[in-house]
């Protein structure tokens, strides 16, 4: 009898999805029919962290107590090639310097080789801090990169169906 081999996912393919962070029906509706804005080469910045407190008890010389404080979340980057005529997350950015912003929810999902959704990451009440064009260079013959970066509040991940 041989054993059971489970392979790691590729982490190649992904995409994201953008919810309206005050609409709990559309939410369900998007994720229901895997509505997404937009695939990417790359994300960056799926990281949850602890701080912590030292606490220094007296009479105690073997160690220092180490208590939680709080979770934080870095900020997430994604990057992908320029696309014509479509500009979801430029529109989605300039509301915000327009003074019209809406924070989004949003789901980062990872498939497997399938095209199946094998691990989500949900983050909440995002905020589009910096997009950045791509880099134009006449003398090379590369794909024009932008990249999008979203402050939130806090991350949760979820297993696929």
């Amino acid at each position: 009898m041989g054993t059971l081999r489970i392979d790691p996912l590729g982490a190649y393919n992904f995409y994201l999805t953008l919810l309206d962070a005050q609409n709990t029906l559309g939410t369900l509706i998007n994720v229901a029919l895997n509505y997404f804005v937009a695939g990417f080469s790359e994300c960056s910045g799926i990281e949850a962290s602890f701080e912590t407190m030292d606490l220094k008890e007296g009479g105690v010389n073997s160690h220092v107590w180490k208590l939680p404080v709080r979770a934080s979340h870095s900020n997430i980057t994604m990057k992908h090639g320029a696309i014509y005529a479509y500009d979801d997350l430029w529109d989605w950015h300039y509301g915000w310097v327009q003074g019209q912003g809406k924070r989004k929810d949003g789901l980062i999902v990872l498939n497997d080789n399938g095209g199946n959704p094998a691990k989500m990451w949900k983050f909440r009440r995002g905020i589009p801090v910096k997009w950045s064009g791509p880099s134009l260079n006449a003398s090379q013959n590369s794909v024009a990169i932008e990249s999008l970066e979203i402050a939130h509040e806090g991350l949760e991940m979820q297993l696929g169906d």
